[in-house]
């Protein structure tokens, strides 16, 4: 593979297991580049030495963000080419480098992603909850108090949430959704693509019971759901009569009334027809 433009930042998406995930394009893409930078170059050497690939490597995580960008930057400014990875899946996504991109975009350079796995959609399609809408949350907070502020405010989120957790804290994590959200659908995700992967799926309640679980987490937890108003059938035609009478047309108040309380106008019409003069 030949790279159309020297001076552009590849960011390139590596296995987060099966190493069998990694694509033809980003091995060639890493063989060709001028600089590879790694969160941890002692995990790398082995993707490395597994596909055959001898590009220099630096280093680049969360406590020498702002000196690496400043290198990078350098060397682009020198027309080479540099690869960005993480350890595992797509960089940016819960890992670093969003100094880093936006000092190149201020800088002019070019951007080149070279998709691949990623943990967060696996477990989603896999987890049987609603993928038509969802959140990447990532990593709560380490602190159980803040951790706890953050789920209360996506408490009422009406969209599937999607988080990352570590293994010594998932127990305690699963204890204090179920506190704040109450008993809801969830699929919990561990050691995706690789040999012992798992799917737990049920409700959080089910997910607590749990223990001893090992590897990479994914937590994919049902989205707030507003529950149905259960009235009677009297208190539906009292509610329809009310609107009449502040001015709304009975057709406009029967789909008003519909609307709120999730039942069919067609039943609401014939409600109303029998209940009208009472």
């Amino acid at each position: 593979m030949l790279l159309k433009n020297k001076a552009t930042l590849f960011i390139v998406a590596t296995p987060i297991g099966n190493l069998s995930e990694m694509s033809t394009r980003a091995i060639d893409t890493l063989k060709n580049v001028d600089v590879i930078a790694c969160e941890d170059t002692r995990n790398t050497i082995k993707l490395l030495t597994h596909f055959d690939i001898h590009t220099k490597m630096i280093t680049y995580h969360n406590f020498n963000e702002e000196s690496s960008t400043k290198g990078i930057i350098k060397l682009l400014n020198e027309d080479k080419s540099i690869a960005l990875i993480s350890d595992a899946g797509y960089p940016l996504i819960s890992d670093p480098g969003y100094e880093l991109v936006n000092s190149v975009i201020d800088n002019g350079f070019d951007i080149v992603v070279v998709s691949g796995p990623n943990a967060a959609l696996n477990a989603l399609v896999a987890s049987g909850l609603n993928t038509n809408h969802y959140l990447f949350y990532g990593f709560l907070n380490s602190k159980l108090s803040h951790a706890k502020k953050e789920l209360e405010e996506l408490m009422q989120f009406p969209h599937t949430l999607i988080f990352y957790e570590a293994p010594h804290r998932i127990e305690k994590t699963l204890e204090l959704m179920k506190e704040v959200f109450g008993n809801r659908k969830a699929c919990l995700a561990r050691e995706l693509t690789k040999l012992h992967e798992q799917y737990h799926r049920g409700n959080l309640d089910d997910l607590c019971k749990l223990h001893d679980l090992k590897g990479e987490m994914v937590l994919v937890v049902e989205g707030y759901q507003e529950e149905d108003i259960v009235v009677d059938d009297i208190e539906l035609v009292n509610e329809i009569k009310k609107l009449i009478k502040a001015g709304e047309k009975s057709k406009s108040a029967i789909s008003m009334v519909s609307d709120r309380y999730n039942v069919s106008k067609n039943t609401l019409y014939d409600l109303y027809l029998k209940n009208k003069g009472e």
